[in-house]
């Protein structure tokens, strides 16, 4: 048996081995196989000119921007730096820039246009209408210009005004108040008509508000450099000039103005707009005004925007998603409401996302030809806003929302039983006058 499978292996090497050669012959080299010459490596090309600047482009570009947490994984770290060179690489066939693959394309002719151009308020001391990120610069400007009329009512203005620590703001004219106090109460007394600027209670509670050294000035006190006791030096105070003695009465009107004022705040302008009946009504189109994420909050937004999937995976109660829902609406400062009537006509207001639904109603009976008619205000999906006290953002009114406007039944029966002629709208003329088509 051992002969029998030598003889097969035998057979098998002689015939694998190629075709003969007589003994005579000359020894022939060996032929390379077909295979063989078919997968030699050929000599690797070097990378062209525009492939070379594209890769170089894309990675200055790289080395430029924040350096972001790339993935773990080496394979995924190769993957997006081949995605970084193709880019480039077929921006440069294109004959652009490598920079400018970074920049925003400039909107379309046909890009949707905004449903409002932003955020206004109305300044309550010259009544103009300024935008939002103006307010606070046109209301220095605003008070500054009233010095000139009234430098005491100014002064305070500005403290209320631009202080924003109101507990600080408060401890702070306390101090003042009692100062003020014990000048009327003891006019004779000279050392309350003196406040030392160096003083620590001074320092701590008053010399830190804005406004207030111009509050000092305004009401009749003047700095001056008093020596001090024992010693060869000199230091600042306030001191009450003698003519004001006179005119007691007056300090203490400046005092109760002085805790009594307020912040001047500009009023948030509605923008009232009415439309034309419109298919789109219910798309809204808003500018940045609308949202109250700051650079910093939108950078953590980023970042909690990978846990949704973590998030929506676990199993939550229904408490928990209303919290988390109500902690969304929180986000927006401003919401645009449009209300639909009968008729399909459509009226349009800026709010405060905090503002109750009762400023919603008030809204739309200004608006009304006559503003006895009762009417009640679906939200979405048919809710009835029947608890005016309720916030926009509690209702889930923001940004944007469009209501409908139903009128009591009962009430327009009895109307239409005494024959008496309905106006071609329930909108005061004044609006319709100035009806827009919604774009």
């Amino acid at each position: 048996m051992r002969k029998f499978f030598q003889e097969i292996k035998a057979d098998l090497k002689f015939k694998t081995a190629g075709p003969g050669q007589k003994l005579s012959e000359p020894s022939r080299a060996p032929r390379e196989s077909p295979k063989a010459a078919a997968t030699a490596p050929r000599p690797r090309q070097g990378p062209t000119d525009e492939a070379q600047m594209a890769a170089a482009a894309a990675l200055a570009r790289m080395e430029g921007r924040p350096k972001a947490k790339l993935p773990s994984s080496q394979e995924a770290i190769r993957s997006q730096v081949r995605k970084e060179l193709r880019a480039e690489a077929a921006a440069a066939e294109r004959g652009l820039d490598a920079e400018e693959g970074d920049t925003v394309p400039p909107a379309e002719d046909g890009a949707a246009a905004l449903s409002v151009s932003g955020v206004y308020f109305i300044c309550p001391l010259t009544g103009e209408v300024v935008r939002r990120d103006r307010k606070e610069q046109h209301l220095r400007e605003a008070i500054q210009s009233y010095f000139s009329v009234d430098p005491v009512a100014a002064s305070i203005m500005e403290i209320h005004t631009f202080n924003k620590d109101r507990e600080r703001v408060r401890v702070g004219l306390e101090t003042m108040a009692k100062y003020l106090d014990n000048i009327c109460l003891h006019p004779e007394e000279e050392k309350y008509r003196k406040i030392k600027l160096q003083n620590k209670v001074f320092q701590e509670r008053i010399s830190c508000l804005e406004g207030i050294h111009r509050f000092f000035q305004a009401v009749g006190f003047e700095t001056k450099p008093l020596p001090v006791p024992g010693q060869d030096c000199t230091e600042e105070y306030y001191v009450l000039q003698e003519e004001v003695l006179a005119r007691l009465e007056d300090l203490r009107h400046y005092k109760e103005q002085l805790l009594s004022s307020e912040p001047v705040q500009a009023r948030l302008d509605r923008q009232l707009r009415v439309f034309k009946p419109s298919p789109a009504a219910a798309h809204f189109e808003l500018p940045p005004d609308f949202y109250s994420l700051t650079a910093e909050e939108l950078r953590r937004e980023q970042r909690l925007r990978t846990e949704a999937v973590e998030k929506a995976s676990m199993l939550r109660t229904k408490a928990m998603r209303e919290k988390e829902e109500q902690r969304e609406m929180r986000k927006y400062n401003y919401t645009l409401l449009r209300i639909r009537f009968p008729d399909g006509y459509l009226l349009q207001g800026t709010f405060y996302a905090r503002e109750s639904v009762s400023a919603l109603y008030a809204f739309v009976r200004e608006a009304l030809r006559d503003d006895w008619l009762p009417f009640e205000l679906l939200g979405p999906g048919g809710l009835k806003l029947t608890d005016e006290n309720l916030a926009f953002n509690e209702c889930g009114l923001v940004p944007s929302a469009l209501l409908t406007l139903a009128w009591d039944a009962a009430v327009m029966a009895d109307i239409r039983a005494a024959g008496e002629e309905q106006p071609r709208s329930p909108l005061k003329p004044e609006l319709l006058a100035r009806v827009q088509t919604l774009s």
